[in-house]
């Protein structure tokens, strides 16, 4: 997948070094679930994990300019009977690219694979209440609140609710038009 200034590629196993460090950055973090005593091999063990099940994909986002990694997705719950999927990571980890857009734009080009390649129907996440800038990049795409999940994620032993959101194939594409 590529965009304007994104290259959309698998990751590959040198790319979890940049991840782990990335993830022990706390404006980074700050609303992904990962404890602050994550390590290194618990960055590794995800990525076998992640490699051995069907339901999972793992991408690194590549900034085409300096052909840098700059980000991170990871979809789960890929369930191909019932055409839906969850985009459950998605983060741009280097600080210097946030706020010009690219979120939205690879968002885009995200769905676009997911509802024309992957054929899915229903694309679902999740986010921390109270994270306005993804709140507002979300709907402005077109994801539809579901509900909040209350205590849904646990992260240094502390409990947080969910905001969940999803968009279907067609309210994707009717508003392309």
């Amino acid at each position: 997948m590529e965009t304007r200034r994104i290259l959309i590629r698998d990751t590959e196993f040198d790319d979890y070094q940049l991840f782990y460090k990335w993830e022990k950055d706390p404006a980074i973090t700050e609303y992904l679930t990962y404890d602050e005593d994550r390590s290194y091999e618990d960055v590794v063990t995800e990525a076998i994990y992640n490699r051995f099940h069907k339901d999972r994909m793992d991408f690194t986002l590549v900034y085409k300019e300096t052909y840098e990694p700059v980000g991170r997705i990871l979809i789960t719950r890929l369930d191909r009977d019932n055409d839906s999927l969850d985009i459950t990571k998605f983060y741009i980890g280097e600080q210097r690219l946030w706020g010009q857009g690219l979120a939205r734009e690879i968002m885009d080009e995200l769905l676009e694979y997911c509802f024309t390649f992957l054929h899915m129907e229903r694309v679902t996440l999740d986010y921390y209440v109270g994270n306005k800038r993804a709140q507002a990049m979300y709907e402005s795409i077109g994801y539809r609140q579901e509900g909040i999940a209350r205590h849904a994620t646990k992260k240094n032993g502390q409990y947080y609710d969910l905001v969940l959101m999803s968009i279907l194939r067609s309210e994707f594409f009717d508003d392309k038009k």
